[in-house]
């Protein structure tokens, strides 16, 4: 089923958050663009989202901060007062978005099928967007351009940055050695590789003549996990960890060779400024939430922490089953990682 058969005149995506699947959600806003360049796109996300997304072309950023409670759904509504779109694309299955909706006017209100929905996504929409075969999220959220009418494509992204910000990124890296980013440390702390695994890989990464900086934002778990990292290491490093903006990261990301970050929203920038990444996991389906151009290069311990916690194969469990188990990130090994290191070295001829 197609919604529309010429380009709709206006379009609300929302997607509050976080920052990984932002930036997967990206992609399929700029397909409906490319389809469909007249269309008016309002995109409604978080602070922290939106300053990520604020200046990408043709496309309205409205800012819901959760942090406001009832009074950022009623900001919402009075910003959207008197204005109906052709239809709304509900992203986001958390009963937070689906709140929000309730003051957004629009013809059809899609949403995810029953296959993907959760947290009764399904009472706050007309039209269920039909999963695709493929797992990973991209995909059905590339799905909801489908069910409106744009073509099949391969996913791209665009997200700018300014001039001030390659500046900064350029003083951070090396022009005579090829860089390295190591993001270490993921929101929740179950989700980060051990301290001496980081420790031999960067120590792995020196010894063939790289440049390696550790970057990250500034909370306590990532700052903490880099503080016993540089403890460990008898080799030179550069620092940044919470010392960059978000646009800064994307820059330092979009001018390094290579990244290695756990499952978090570094990863899936990296790979929306196309730099080769190294993803990390253990505890979600990296099929389903890996760094999407860059899957084959994921060092995973998933497959067998979830075989070991259900004693059933992955294809007979739900695809959002998740380990857990909050040391299966120990089950990755150092060498595996320094394998995957010296193959996308080979692979990408860095």
């Amino acid at each position: 089923m197609t919604l529309f058969n010429s380009a709709p005149q206006s379009l609300c995506i929302l997607r509050l958050s976080a920052i990984g699947d932002v930036c997967n959600t990206v992609a399929a806003v700029q397909a409906i663009q490319a389809h469909w360049p007249e269309t008016r796109i309002t995109w409604i996300t978080g602070k922290l989202e939106a300053s990520l997304i604020a200046d990408l072309p043709g496309v309205e950023v409205i800012v819901f901060d959760k942090k406001q409670g009832w009074q950022s759904y009623r900001q919402l509504w009075k910003t959207l007062q008197g204005r109906h779109f052709d239809a709304l694309l509900h992203m986001q299955y958390a009963l937070r978005a689906s709140i929000a909706t309730l003051g957004i006017k629009a013809r059809y209100k899609l949403g995810f099928d029953a296959k993907r929905s959760q947290d009764f996504q399904t009472w706050f929409t007309n039209i269920k967007v039909a999963s695709p075969q493929a797992p990973h999220v991209l995909d059905g959220l590339m799905a909801f351009g489908h069910t409106l009418g744009v073509p099949t494509s391969t996913p791209h992204w665009s997200i700018p940055y300014s001039q001030a910000d390659t500046e900064w990124a350029q003083t951070q890296l090396s022009s005579q050695k090829r860089n390295l980013v190591v993001v270490p440390g993921a929101s929740k702390s179950y989700k980060n590789w051990t301290p001496e695994g980081y420790a031999q890989v960067i120590e792995h990464a020196h010894q063939q003549g790289w440049h390696v900086i550790i970057a990250g934002s500034p909370s306590p778990v990532e700052t903490h996990l880099c503080a016993s990292i540089t403890q460990i290491l008898s080799v030179p490093i550069s620092n940044i960890v919470g010392k960059s903006s978000i646009k800064q990261m994307l820059a330092l990301l979009s001018h390094a060779d290579m990244v290695i970050a756990p499952d978090t929203g570094p990863a899936h920038m990296a790979n929306a400024v196309n730099t080769p990444v190294i993803g990390l996991y253990a505890h979600h389906n990296p099929q389903r939430t890996g760094p999407y151009q860059y899957r084959q290069y994921v060092v995973s311990a998933y497959e067998t922490a979830i075989a070991e916690e259900h004693q059933k194969p992955i294809a007979d469990l739900d695809w959002r089953t998740r380990v857990k188990d909050e040391t299966a990130m120990e089950r990755i090994t150092i060498p595996a990682v320094i394998n995957m290191f010296d193959r996308v070295v080979a692979d990408f001829n860095l």
